[in-house]
């Protein structure tokens, strides 16, 4: 939850902030270019968050988590995006193939992976989308059928991000696509099940460093115990999954946004033009100031989203799509404006802010695009207005 004055986080959790901008700050940093330059997942990078228990955060201690919930991920990430969007992937995608686990799982599944990822043996990745179902995801093909011990699942998943870096799968598919949303259940599926395979590794504009592939699943067996919570019941865990996981979405953009901004404002101390500091023009300023109003904004959102995600606030998913759209779009326009302070500079990739400009653009698109957002935040205003 926020402070007494509702606009400051409590001391341990700005404590927490400091401790991982430092551990980003001296050892990713230095990183973050070579990552998006090489286009490999970066083991190193999740072995520094397994040493100092950050793989851990946003899990129950009772399950081999560190604690803390959406807020504390929220702040995390936002420090790590700051630096690497690509690296600020490596907890939150864990933790969004999860969280159908944390809101249907067992206590078995629980401990299993929650610990798992936690100590770095297990990494977990979300499989919803597929080629015919986006934004549609009622409409998904990928088909299980009941077994003797257990259900079969055939069909390709698309865009996963982490695919291939993961051994656990949160994949959701249908017993019959004619139910639509009625007839699709949530499984845990292992890396190694017989018929489990990954596609290749997409060549993408941005998050570069994280692996994005479809993962094909060919009469793939899962056990009994591998299907989450009830049968039937996954397009809803699908769904309040969003809902938990765009303020961290909305966290990622801020911390993209604060990282080119912090990077053009310092530039324009730096850089002189027409004999004085490029900081001294106030068309400059004014391009700055517009940065700073919506960066401000839209950390409030993410927090106050991020707040009434802990709080299971009935308001919840408007305030998911809210954060999520406006930080998203909020990095998208600064990190465009901090490429053009920096100008023939900000073009090149020494400086590093046309990689945060090429990240920042996927964070109006994955976890529901923003015009999906708009679509989700208009329903609610008017189902409010409707009693």
């Amino acid at each position: 939850m926020l402070g007494m004055d509702a606009f400051a986080l409590p001391e341990d959790l700005e404590q927490f902030r400091k401790l991982v901008r430092e551990i980003c700050e001296d050892r990713l940093a230095p990183r973050a270019a070579e990552i998006d330059e090489q286009d490999e997942f970066p083991w190193d990078i999740h072995r520094l968050f397994v040493e100092n228990e950050l793989m851990g955060v946003g899990y129950p201690e009772e399950h081999g988590g560190a604690g803390g919930g959406s807020l504390t991920m929220a702040v995390m990430v936002e420090e790590i995006a700051r630096v690497s969007a690509s690296a600020s992937l490596i907890p939150l995608v864990n933790r969004l193939g999860a969280i159908p686990v944390m809101l249907a799982g067992s206590d078995e599944q629980k401990t299993e992976l929650f610990g798992g990822i936690s100590r770095g043996e297990h990494q977990m990745s979300y499989g919803l989308t597929e080629p015919g179902a986006g934004s549609d995801a009622a409409s998904l093909q990928t088909r299980y059928e009941a077994t003797g011990g257990g259900f079969r699942i055939n069909g390709t998943k698309r865009f996963i991000t982490g695919a291939g870096a993961s051994d656990r799968y949160t994949v959701f598919a249908t017993k019959d696509p004619s139910l639509r949303s009625k007839g699709i259940s949530a499984f845990v599926v292992h890396g190694d099940d017989p018929g489990f395979s990954v596609g290749k590794s997409e060549k993408k504009l941005g998050i570069r460093g994280s692996p994005t592939r479809e993962l094909y699943l060919d009469n793939v067996e899962v056990p009994r115990d591998r299907l989450l919570g009830e049968g039937g019941q996954g397009f809803a865990y699908a769904m309040r999954t969003l809902d938990y996981s765009r303020p961290t979405i909305a966290a990622q953009a801020l911390g993209i946004a604060q990282g080119a901004f912090d990077v053009a404002a310092r530039y324009m101390t730096e850089r002189e033009q027409f004999g004085q500091k490029i900081a001294e023009f106030q068309g400059l300023q004014f391009m700055l100031a517009d940065m700073a109003m919506q960066i401000e904004a839209a950390r409030l959102l993410t927090y106050r989203a991020a707040s009434a995600t802990d709080a299971k606030d009935p308001k919840m998913t408007y305030h998911a799509a809210v954060a999520k759209a406006h930080a998203s779009d909020t990095a998208m326009s600064v990190t465009t404006d901090a490429v053009q302070i920096l100008g023939g500079y900000g073009y090149m990739r020494e400086y590093g802010v046309e990689r945060m400009m090429r990240d920042a653009k996927i964070t109006q698109i994955y976890e529901g695009t923003n015009q999906v957002q708009r679509i989700v935040i208009a329903r609610q205003v008017l189902r409010g207005l409707a009693g």
